[in-house]
């Protein structure tokens, strides 16, 4: 596991970036694990500007995503489709076939959930995994208590995660109780993981996954097994180290 504190959010963000620019420069057709939130935005901004510069070239890249809501479809303004599409993929050149989501609207869940893995399987695993982390240390939306070795499913939203993403809707009513995610065994499958921190609220979270001890109360600390991880934080976030 190696860590890497950067000044402010600003210079975490490149630094991610420039690691994603990095990994498909190195494989054109790398398949990225992509993470929504406020935490990754800098990151595709980034990767927008060395787009827009030529320096990074995204037509054989092939992306799934880490999450998404249960029970609101594609077109909701707070679907992780539209927020991909909004702060990312409507500005680069990727194909739109090569773009995977799982289905917030799928009538049957474990079928849906059962194809999104096995297609993950059919390109090889993924390549490169961003991640954030939650106040309670789930990543992707892999909840205290999670199974560790569950693959794509779904699951139950804490209080505390509702809450938390609250702030994106107009009523705490109306933020989905459910959502779609990669499971720990998914992630702990991808070749490298980039996980993305900042902010005194995560200091915590950071330390426990870091240096606690392994266990499925805090979920990113099963990390601390995965053989290429790296932590980008800014210092706030690693005040707790």
């Amino acid at each position: 596991m190696r860590i890497i504190v950067m000044d402010n959010y600003d210079e975490m963000s490149k630094r991610a970036a420039l690691m994603i620019t990095s990994q498909v420069m190195l494989k054109p057709d790398s398949v990225l694990g992509l993470a929504t939130g406020d935490t990754p935005l800098g990151m595709y901004k980034e990767l927008i500007k060395l787009y827009n510069k030529k320096e990074v070239d995204f037509k054989e890249v092939r992306t799934f995503n880490l999450d998404e809501y249960y029970g609101i479809n594609r077109e909701n303004l707070q679907s992780y489709y539209y927020f991909m599409n909004s702060n990312l993929f409507n500005s680069i050149n990727i194909a739109r076939e090569n773009i995977n989501m799982p289905d917030g609207m799928a009538k049957d869940v474990n079928a849906s959930c059962k194809g999104y893995e096995n297609k993950i399987k059919e390109l090889g695993g993924i390549d490169m995994q961003v991640l954030g982390i939650g106040g309670n240390g789930h990543i992707g939306f892999n909840e205290p208590n999670v199974n560790f070795e569950a693959e794509t499913h779904l699951v139950n939203l804490e209080e505390q995660t509702i809450e938390a993403n609250s702030r994106f809707f107009t009523s705490i009513k109306d933020v989905p109780v459910k959502a779609i995610s990669m499971g720990i065994k998914t992630i702990m499958n991808s070749k490298k993981i980039i996980l993305l921190a900042n902010g005194l609220n995560k200091a915590k979270a950071i330390e426990r996954a870091v240096n606690g001890k392994i266990n499925p109360n805090i979920p990113a600390s099963i990390l601390q097994l995965h053989n290429d991880v790296t932590i980008i934080i800014d210092k706030e976030a690693a005040s707790k180290l």
